[in-house]
């Protein structure tokens, strides 16, 4: 079987990749373990994502925008950051920016089936579901895959959308640095007595890390708990009253009352980083490329920047009848992901130690940060325009920029 471009993983990445390269008239080929009726209705897995203006204006332009209804759509206007016992904390707003508010909150599944209703019956794209990969190679002369059903799939180039621990990037012989948190991250969706005001919270309460993600009605939100595995799985094997006074009482009462509405789901954090995103007629994107932690909620943003700037890139060599999976075109893409995501890559590492350090001299620390950020007006509009900016940029965007004109090609 021949196509022009493989794609492993049909996760939101892998579908928006699919959905970037629409019209252009390449053969397509998206390779998933999942059976197309599970795509087609993806379950709930508790996670919500919070996107920024660029990724809004990016999932409009590939048609997912439009396909999530009002209810599935959550608006942050803004976000607070508390340490210990602060009631006010360091706030964010978005007139900082000169905006409106500061991003939206979608489900995760929700995104997942926007994505797959983009790209159903799309011309040129052909799903292999309930399929899995048995073999990877690519090298100069093209990309080979051997399917568990025993068929070959042959393609220019292969792309690999399957999670932050991608096989497919084993396979071909890229290292990734992979940071164990040594925590779980629990997620549950409650109602409220309290309304949330659209507003997030990321509170670093000693021994622990909550965080509030404001949903579409005024009193529902995900929460959010890390801690250590062995009390994340004493939380879910609390029955539901129990589990509800719980989150009540480590949400300091703020939130008044608090019940659940789906059973808590749970995560291991590990966040991973690839040595590089491409190879010889091969790239990653998504999760495959940059697994985020997800304290600064940058995960799913990161995976729809190196979509649209993997996408372009190729579309651009095949309009112009170069080799789309050049090296020219493969390591463009490298070096402008790596500027735009490894500052805050390593910025959240930073992030997440010191924030999970109960120790006197972290605690401290942590204070004259938070105080200083209180105060310092500039540093509040740089995290601003990283999250309401139209363009690609994120927060160190400025870091960003000098990078890419420092590094030598």
């Amino acid at each position: 079987m021949q196509c022009d471009i493989a794609i492993v993983g049909a996760g939101p990445a892998g579908l928006c990749f699919a959905r970037a390269l629409a019209g252009s008239g390449l053969k397509v080929v998206l390779v998933e373990q999942a059976a197309a009726e599970r795509l087609a209705d993806p379950p709930d897995d508790g996670r919500e994502i919070a996107l920024t203006h660029h990724s809004q204006r990016l999932m409009a332009k590939l048609g997912l925008w439009e396909r999530l209804s009002e209810e599935e759509i959550g608006l942050l206007r803004q976000a607070k950051v508390l340490d210990g016992d602060d009631r006010d904390g360091l706030l964010f707003t978005p007139e900082e920016a000169g905006k409106d508010n500061l991003g939206w909150m979608a489900g995760n599944h929700a995104i997942r089936r926007a994505a797959w209703e983009a790209v159903a019956g799309q011309p040129d794209l052909t799903l292999l579901d309930g399929e899995k990969v048995s073999l990877v190679h690519a090298d100069a002369a093209g990309a080979v895959l051997a399917l568990s059903d025993g068929r070959e799939l042959r393609a220019q180039l292969l792309i690999a959308a399957d999670s932050r621990f991608s096989e497919t990037r084993r396979a071909v012989g890229i290292r990734a640095s992979m940071h164990d948190f040594g925590r779980t991250m629990l997620v549950c969706r409650m109602r409220h007595e309290v309304p949330h005001a659209q507003t997030a919270w990321e509170w670093f309460r000693y021994g622990q890390t909550l965080a509030l993600l404001p949903l579409h009605d005024p009193q529902v939100s995900s929460a959010v708990l890390t801690l250590p595995q062995q009390e994340i799985r004493r939380l879910q094997a609390m029955s539901e009253d129990e589990f509800n006074r719980d989150m009540a009482a480590r949400f300091d009462g703020r939130l008044g009352a608090m019940t659940r509405l789906a059973p808590p789901v749970a995560y291991p954090l590990v966040g991973v980083y690839p040595q590089r995103f491409v190879a010889s007629r091969f790239a990653t994107v998504g999760d495959a490329a940059v697994g985020m932690h997800p304290v600064t909620a940058h995960g799913f943003n990161f995976g729809l920047l190196s979509v649209d700037a993997l996408s372009q890139r190729v579309l651009e060599a095949h309009r112009a009848g170069r080799p789309y999976w050049s090296d020219a075109v493969l390591h463009s893409y490298d070096i402008e992901h790596r500027a735009a995501t490894r500052p805050l890559y390593e910025a959240t590492r930073l992030i997440a130690g010191l924030y999970g350090n109960d120790r006197l001299p972290a605690r401290a620390l942590r204070k004259f940060a938070l105080g200083l950020g209180r105060r310092a007006a500039p540093f509040r509009r740089l995290v601003m325009a990283g999250l309401t900016q139209d363009g690609g940029d994120m927060p160190f965007g400025g870091v960003r920029r000098t990078w890419v004109r420092l590094r030598p090609r």
